[in-house]
Formats: structure tokens, C-alpha cells, sequence
């Protein structure tokens, strides 16, 4: 039986030179790779600051305690419970938004829905690798005078008119082992306010200001902090890993072209996600549309090895802890019902690609499709 697992990091030598120089160095906390991560992933993105930290969690946090007001932060319910615990954990309150049918992504018109007098912030999260259509809600978050923040975990290196997520807003990314890039855990901020990455810088350290002291020992604390602090050494594997980014994405475009035209043929009963051409995708995840029997296919794969799953089911308006926000979102809760995640990433083989599609086909044939 074969063993296909949903994702798999790409590592190489020059990842593990990276690591063990930087180990040598003796540095073990936040340091000098840091800095090079930092100054090359704000160059890619765009934007004139970046900030490593240990999650993408602690990022969306940082980007909301930044607010400095609190009230509602309209998100998603179609995304990861770190969106909405970010919300909760910085004394907001959640407002869940539906999102598009195609591209599983919050729209302008679904954001203006939602918006009031207290809502201070919009998470946009760009789902599985695809952009939202990004000048459309920028300019309804300008119009209203409320923070724009990018939840970017899923979408590093994708464009929108071929500008970058997380340059629109405040941006915050993921390099969990999921992810285009691992630094094992890892986070990235990117921003182009030097108030809001000044402050962050503070926020990350314990609050603590390192700017000229009046004492060499001093370490004062301006604000209360967090330990949000990505390691030297893991800073380092993530730049390894970002010089490989384009080549990485190109190898997943191109394994989720095979998936798309596979599907082309069989019909109305999968449907896969429609790209515009404003739009360039970096397909963290790949996801189709199951019109009928999603789980029964779900079951099948697993049995014969193929990791698939589903992202996600339930969506956050249906978790437990998050049903006093609840309410009605038909395509979000069409999707939990329909979507499903398959194998993807750099190292998928032509051989192990194959042997998914010949068991979905399989699984068409047993159920007479």
C-alpha cells in the first residue's frame, strides 16, 4: 500500500549548512540571521519592514494589539482557529464574514456586510494560496478607517496584479512545515509603518527598548511583552529556504496543473478553483470540490494510503468555543461539506501523482461516475 502524506518540507544540504553554521556561531537566541531573514523577505514581499517571530499566531496578535482600540475584527470562518484566537486573545470579538464559492476567499461586498461603529480591523486570510481580490478591499477598509492585516499563513509568493500579499496591509505569514517555507515553527510580520514596526520590535522582546541606554545593562521595559522571538539558527534555515521559494512554487503550480486537468475530464461532479488572471497562485494546499460522497472519497484514499483531508470542517463559526459568535454562512458551510485537500508539494513524485489520480478514478468507477 502506499503511504502519500498531505505535505511534506523540502530540505537539502544547503538547509542544514545553514543551520549548523549559525548553531556554531555560539548565537542560540534572536540575532544576526534574523536581521538577513528579516532585510531578504522584505525585499521579496515589498515592503520596507519585516519581522521574524516564532508563529504567524503571535504575528496576527501583534498586528491587533498595534490598533490600540478594541472592538470587532470582521474575519473568515473559513480559515484556522489561530484567526480567530488571535481576535479573542487580544480583547476583541470575532465577526464572521462568508466568503466566495470559487475561490474560498472574503470579498469587499461580504466585509461592507459586516462593518459598524465598533469594528476596528479585517483579517483577510488569503485561503490555500490564492489571493483575495485585494484593491477592491483596500479601498473599502481606507473608506472606512479600519486596519487591513493579511493573514498570508497559505500564500507566500502568490500575487494579486502582481503585487504581493502581505503588502497591501499588514502582513503575517507562517513558516510551519506545511507551509512554502519551514523554519520548523516560525512567523514573519511585514509592514511599511515604522510606528507599527518599531512598536512590534518592542512587543516581541518583552517590551523592551533598545535603543541608547543611559547604562549598558539597563533593559527597559516600555510596554508588556511577549517572548514572540524566532531563533538565530532557525532564522537561518528560513533564508536558506527563501532563496528556493520560486523554484518551490513553480514545482507545486505545476503538480496542481495535472490535478486540474485530470479533473477537467471528469466532469461536473469535481470542481476546481477558477484562477483569474489578475491572480497567480502558490497553492499551499490544493483543494477540489466534491460534489456528492466527499467523505465516502475521503475514506477510500486513506485506506489506500493517500493522506487526504479537508480544510476545514468544521469552519470556525461552528467550533465549539466560537458558537456565541455563530450565524448562517451558506457558502461556508457548503464548502465544509464539499472541499477536499490533496497531496501536494515539491517532492510529490510523477509515480506517487499518478497512483493518487488512478484511485480517485478507481473510486469514480466503484461509485458509477
Amino acid at each position: 500500500m502506499a503511504n502519500i502524506p498531505l505535505f511534506k518540507s523540502k530540505l537539502d544540504k544547503s538547509d542544514f549548512k545553514a543551520i549548523v553554521e549559525s548553531l556554531k556561531t555560539g548565537w542560540l537566541t534572536h540575532g544576526k540571521d534574523n536581521l538577513l531573514f528579516e532585510k531578504n523577505f522584505a525585499r521579496y514581499i515589498g515592503t520596507k519592514y519585516a519581522i521574524s517571530m516564532n508563529s504567524c499566531t503571535s504575528a496576527l496578535e501583534c498586528a491587533l494589539k498595534i490598533i490600540k482600540k478594541k472592538g470587532e475584527v470582521i474575519i473568515p470562518s473559513w480559515t484556522w482557529v489561530s484567526t480567530a484566537n488571535a481576535v479573542i486573545n487580544t480583547g476583541n470579538i470575532p465577526v464572521f464574514a462568508d466568503v466566495d464559492l470559487n475561490s474560498r476567499n472574503i470579498t469587499s461586498l461580504e466585509i461592507k456586510k459586516k462593518i459598524n461603529k465598533k469594528t476596528v480591523a479585517v483579517i483577510v486570510v488569503h485561503y490555500s494560496g490564492l489571493p483575495c481580490e485585494m484593491e477592491e478591499i483596500v479601498k473599502t477598509t481606507k473608506k472606512h478607517k479600519i486596519e487591513l492585516i493579511e493573514d498570508s499563513a497559505e500564500t507566500l509568493g502568490a500575487t494579486c496584479n502582481s503585487k504581493q500579499v502581505g503588502s497591501f496591509g499588514t502582513g503575517c505569514f507562517s513558516f510551519f512545515p506545511t507551509k512554502n517555507i519551514t523554519t520548523t515553527e516560525g512567523g514573519m510580520l511585514t509592514t511599511n509603518n515604522k510606528k507599527y514596526y518599531s512598536e512590534i520590535k518592542k512587543l516581541i522582546a518583552h517590551g523592551i527598548n533598545k535603543d541608547p541606554k543611559k547604562y549598558f545593562w539597563h533593559r527597559v521595559a516600555d510596554l508588556p511583552g511577549h517572548n514572540f522571538r524566532l531563533p538565530n539558527h532557525l532564522a537561518a534555515l528560513g533564508n536558506s529556504q527563501l532563496k528556493k521559494l520560486n523554484k518551490f512554487n513553480l514545482e507545486r503550480r505545476f503538480i496542481a496543473s495535472k490535478y486540474n486537468n485530470f479533473f477537467s475530464k471528469l466532469g461536473t461532479f469535481f470542481e476546481v478553483q477558477k484562477i483569474p488572471k489578475n491572480l497567480t497562485h502558490s497553492y499551499q494546499m490544493y483543494s477540489v470540490l466534491v460534489k456528492k460522497n466527499r467523505n465516502s472519497l475521503l475514506y477510500y484514499l486513506k485506506k489506500n494510503g493517500v493522506d487526504a483531508s479537508v480544510h476545514f470542517d468544521p469552519p470556525l463559526h461552528k467550533q465549539k468555543y466560537l458558537k456565541k459568535y455563530s450565524q448562517k454562512l451558506k457558502n461556508t458551510e457548503q464548502l465544509s461539506k464539499e472541499i477536499l485537500t490533496l497531496p501536494i508539494y515539491p517532492d510529490l513524485s510523477q509515480k506517487n501523482l499518478s497512483f493518487i489520480l488512478r484511485k480517485i478514478n478507481d473510486w469514480c468507477k466503484i461509485n458509477s461516475l
